[in-house]
């Protein structure tokens, strides 16, 4: 075996080595995250806690594992029955993006500015919203270290009564 075909065997040995452990990796991080959603539907504070770092970041902010529980509990406070269900699953190296349906009802008042911001101090609907939401999350050594997410609080707002249906489209052209 010459010397160019041996270190092709070699590069490609280890390539086959670092894809396999990236896949490990990536399913191990895709568990954590599915277990998360089931946790987060449970309503167990301390267990949705635990998979974040101590020094976690939540769109982009440094807010540590103290901080993602503040929303957490502000979360189920507002919306006991809140659910979510997996649409979409995903990852690649570090990351995790996942699609959901979520929804709840509007049973408690809101203390801190999540869920759009806008239902601090409001006195509850008892009304029902469902919308969907993307999750962003980097994972590292087993924990979440970040996490983004997109949601549709707008939609959620106007199903709670909060804020006043959109304009129809054939309204908005002027239509009928």
């Amino acid at each position: 075996m010459s010397e160019t075909s041996l270190t092709f065997l070699i590069m490609t040995k280890t390539q086959l080595a670092s894809e396999k452990q990236d896949e490990t990796a990536e399913q191990k991080n895709l568990e954590i995250i599915r277990r998360q959603i089931e946790k987060w539907t449970s309503g167990d504070v301390d267990a949705i806690a635990e998979d974040f770092a101590l020094e976690t970041r939540n769109h982009g902010e440094p807010v540590g594992r103290a901080g993602v529980r503040t929303v957490i509990e502000d979360i189920w406070r507002t919306f006991p029955d809140w659910r979510g269900e997996t649409i979409e699953i995903l990852a690649e190296k570090d990351s995790v993006v996942v699609r959901l349906n979520v929804s709840g009802t509007h049973r408690g008042i809101g203390r801190f500015p999540v869920n759009g911001g806008m239902l601090v101090g409001v006195e509850p609907t008892g009304k029902r919203f469902e919308v969907q939401h993307i999750h962003w999350y980097k994972m590292r050594d087993g924990k979440i270290v970040d996490h983004h997410a997109v949601r549709d609080d707008l939609g959620m707002m106007q199903q709670l009564g909060v804020l006043p249906p959109s304009v129809q489209r054939s309204q908005a052209k002027g239509g009928v």
